[in-house]
């Protein structure tokens, strides 16, 4: 069980732990990952990718092995994505895909965001856990920035699925930036 800031805890199923990420859990983290990866079922991920973003991550810990993991990345104010979820095949099979699914969940509704997308081969996994499917259109341009240096671009095949936190609407906020950069007289 986890307890975040709200003190919310996260149940796990099975025998497993569910924490917050620690360097010394990359190794394994990556060898899940790229194991998944290997088979075209998900992108691969270098150590420096894991290391520099090692606080987006929980990881599910049994008997002192780490066997699962997924990263909640914000990209802004309303919007994050779920991304690396991977659990160990021996582990399959216990809940842990839902566990780490529910605690980044709980996360981002606790750092006030309103969206959770993930880019997916799995969707089923993601709509039994209250997501939906929706047109890749409806994510911001800065969502694919990951993408152009992918070998499977232009065609990789992932479907796009959301969730709205507390009912939120599934659709991207559309706020006015700014987009000149106008020098004022003083």
């Amino acid at each position: 069980m986890i307890h975040t800031e709200a003190q919310r805890p996260v149940k796990v199923a099975g025998t497993g732990r569910l924490r917050r990420a620690k360097t010394g859990d990359v190794i394994a983290m990556q060898q899940i990952i790229n194991g998944w990866a290997d088979r075209d079922a998900m992108l691969h991920r270098s150590l420096s990718q894991l290391y520099e973003n090692i606080r987006d991550f929980f990881v599910i810990e049994e008997e002192g092995m780490i066997v699962g993991c997924a990263a909640l990345h914000v990209n802004w104010r309303d919007l994050a994505e779920l991304k690396s979820l991977a659990v160990a095949e021996s582990a399959h099979g216990r809940g842990y895909g839902r566990d780490l699914i529910h605690a980044c969940l709980v996360e981002a509704e606790e750092i006030g965001i309103s969206r959770v997308f993930a880019l997916t081969y799995v969707p089923e996994l993601f709509v039994k856990n209250g997501f939906q499917v929706v047109d890749r259109s409806v994510l911001p341009r800065k969502v694919w920035t990951e993408c152009v240096y992918c070998p499977k671009f232009p065609d990789c095949g992932e479907i796009a699925v959301m969730h709205g936190i507390g009912g939120a609407d599934l659709q991207p906020e559309r706020d006015v930036l700014p987009l000149s950069l106008e020098l004022k007289p003083r």
